[in-house]
Formats: C-alpha cells, structure tokens, sequence
C-alpha cells in the first residue's frame, strides 16, 4: 500500500512547513514506530541510532525544543495541537510532539555483557506496564529486555510514552520462543531466576549477582508452567502487608532494586 504524499500548505515565514492537515505517512504493515511527548520525542532526537522519519511540533513545543539546545534530525512541519490529536487516540497526551521512526537495531544474544541483568517478560501484555518497567529498567542500568515476537506489545505508541523515553535507554530483544531465549541466556552463564508469589525460596535468600535474568509473568495468569521449567530458581517477594501480589511493573522495580544491592556487595 503506497504512502499518501505529505500535505502542502502555504510556508510560513521561518524555515518550518505547515502541512494544512497532517496525517500519517506509514505503512500499516511497516515497522515505523510513533512517538509522542515531550520526553519520548527529545530522547529519540538526542539517540543517535535512532533515525527519524517525520516531524511534527507546534510552535511552542519549537520553542521549548530550541530552550533545551535540541537540534532536530529532519526538518518539523509546524502543525496545530489538533493536527496531532487527528493522528493518536482522544486520550493521548502529546505536549505538541509527534515522530515518525525506525525502529532501533536489536543486540544479539551474544553481545550482552558478561556481568548483564536482562528482564525476560512472559506475555506481559500491557502497554503502560511495560512502559513502567522500561523507565525503571534504564534506572538501573538493565542491559535489555526479552520479550515474544507475540503477546506482547510493539515498541511504539502507548508503550513509548508510559516509558518516557526510556525505550531509547534499554533496547529490546524479541525472540520467537521464549523457552529457547532462556536457554541461550543459560548458554552465556545467566542465571534465570522466575518471580513467582507462590514459590518456596524468599528473593531475599537467593543469590542475584550477575549475570541476572529476571523473568516476570503477566498479571493474573503469572509465569507460564514451561516458562518455570526454564527457570533455575523460582522466588518470591515476601510482603508484610495484607496484599501478597503486586503489578507486574512494580515487582520488577522492587527485584531490581535487590539486584542493584547485590551487585554493589
């Protein structure tokens, strides 16, 4: 399906076009990925791996970038608020920003440090979950995250907003079974530790010094019983209050946090 031809509008009196109404320029079956927001869009722009197709700001989000030094990779069209909204749904919020890009060159299993710690996510579906733990993931310096081919969402959109630019920090690994991606982290000597409430070993009394994989299953459904075969060690977050589970990017957050104490020991 061929690309609808970028808008002409009448130019304005700074180096910026003003497209008359802004529409997508993707392929639906390509691999372009959306940003919006102030902190997605600036940390893609400040990535130098990251290529950017398209450009869109109004003229204060212009302003602000100019504030903060940022020089944009391709040439904005200046648009009105509404231009934007046309292209996301009603409730994303994008402070005037909008990018059209490239995805970002996955790693090979092979060029993950000797001393990584990797997040393997087992069909955690959820956007805005996954943007959380990617934004405390580049917190803690995780090398990258594992997740599915399926069942589990595109790099783009939702999920680089909620993460606030820290898809540009923390880069993807996607495999087609997770089973195997487990076994190639054991092939490079990480060891795989599942989070799961109901296991028998506390977190607190395992090991966690990397090379780490930390493997979190979905909320509700958890780690998959194959996904657990392919675990060295299943552990559990004990909690002294009444509520024994917690969300799925929360529980990442706190199992960092331990394996950020364990490497610093």
């Amino acid at each position: 399906m061929s690309r609808p031809p970028r808008s002409a509008g009448a130019k304005t009196p700074n180096r910026f076009s003003r497209p008359g109404n802004a529409r997508p320029r993707r392929d639906e079956d390509d691999d372009t990925v959306i940003l919006y927001g102030f902190h997605p869009v600036i940390e893609a722009l400040n990535n130098p791996s990251r290529k950017i197709r398209r450009l869109l700001a109004t003229e204060n989000a212009i302003k602000r970038l100019a504030e903060e030094g940022v020089q944009p990779k391709v040439q904005p069209e200046i648009v009105r608020p509404g231009d934007i909204d046309r292209l996301l749904t009603p409730d994303s919020v994008h402070q005037g920003l909008y990018a059209e890009a490239d995805a970002l060159p996955q790693p090979r299993m092979r060029d993950l440090p000797d001393t990584g710690i990797v997040l393997v996510l087992d069909q955690v579906t959820d956007p805005h979950n996954v943007g959380a733990i990617l934004r405390t993931a580049a917190a803690f310096a995780v090398d990258a995250i594992m997740t599915t081919n399926r069942h589990s969402p595109a790099a783009t959109g939702v999920l680089a907003k909620a993460a606030s630019g820290a898809l540009e920090h923390v880069p993807f690994i996607t495999v087609t079974n997770l089973s195997r991606g487990l076994d190639e982290l054991a092939e490079r000597g990480y060891r795989r530790v599942g989070l799961d409430s109901d296991a028998p070993e506390n977190l607190d009394d395992i090991s966690l010094a990397p090379p780490l994989a930390l493997v979190l299953g979905a909320e509700g459904k958890g780690l998959r019983q194959k996904t657990r075969e392919y675990c060295d060690v299943l552990a559990r977050m004990d909690m002294p209050g009444a509520i024994r589970s917690l969300n799925v990017s929360n529980a990442a957050a706190i199992a960092l946090h331990a394996a950020h104490l364990a490497r610093s020991r």
